[in-house]
C-alpha cells in the first residue's frame, strides 16, 4: 500500500488534501470535526451540503483540489441563505483559473465574493481566531 493511501485510511477521508490538513491540525493541536455535520440549503430543491473540517472555533474550512462550477454555484447559494456562517478555503493551488478559458483564478473569484481562502494548509490565523457569531449547531433548526 502506498503511503498516500495509507494517511487516507488512516484519517478517512477523500483526499490527499484532507488528510494532509488532517494531520496538520493534530500536529497544532486543534480540535475539529470532519464531515460531521450537514446544512440544509435550497436551490429549487432542498439540497444538503457536508462541510469538510469544522473548527472549534467554529469556522468552516472547505478543502478543493478542483472548484467547479457547481461548487463555486454552490457556495454562493449557502452563503445567501447562510451569511454569517464562516465558510473559507483551502485550496491546492489558490491560483488555479476557474477553467482554461478563464483569467480569474480561485482567489479572485474568493474575493469577489467575500469568501477567504489560502493555499495547502490553514493559516495559524485562523486556529487562533475567537469563536464565530454563527456556529454550524446554529443552523439545523432553519429551512
Amino acid at each position: 500500500m502506498s503511503v498516500r493511501k495509507g494517511i487516507l485510511l488512516k484519517y478517512g477521508v477523500r483526499s490527499g488534501l484532507e488528510a494532509d490538513t488532517c494531520k496538520y491540525l493534530e500536529e497544532k493541536g486543534v480540535k475539529y470535526e470532519y464531515e460531521k455535520h450537514k446544512i440544509k440549503w435550497e436551490d429549487y430543491q432542498i439540497r444538503s451540503y457536508t462541510p469538510d473540517f469544522v473548527l472549534e472555533n467554529g469556522i468552516i474550512v472547505e478543502t478543493k483540489g478542483r472548484f467547479t462550477a457547481a461548487d463555486r454555484r454552490k457556495h454562493l447559494k449557502i452563503k445567501e441563505q447562510y451569511s454569517s456562517l464562516d465558510i473559507r478555503f483551502v485550496f491546492s493551488n489558490e491560483n488555479s483559473k476557474l477553467d482554461k478559458r478563464s483569467k480569474t483564478t480561485y482567489k479572485v473569484w474568493c474575493q469577489r465574493h467575500g469568501f477567504i481562502c489560502a493555499s495547502k494548509e490553514i493559516p495559524e490565523d485562523w486556529l487562533t481566531e475567537p469563536k464565530v457569531k454563527m456556529r454550524i449547531e446554529d443552523v439545523r433548526d432553519q429551512h
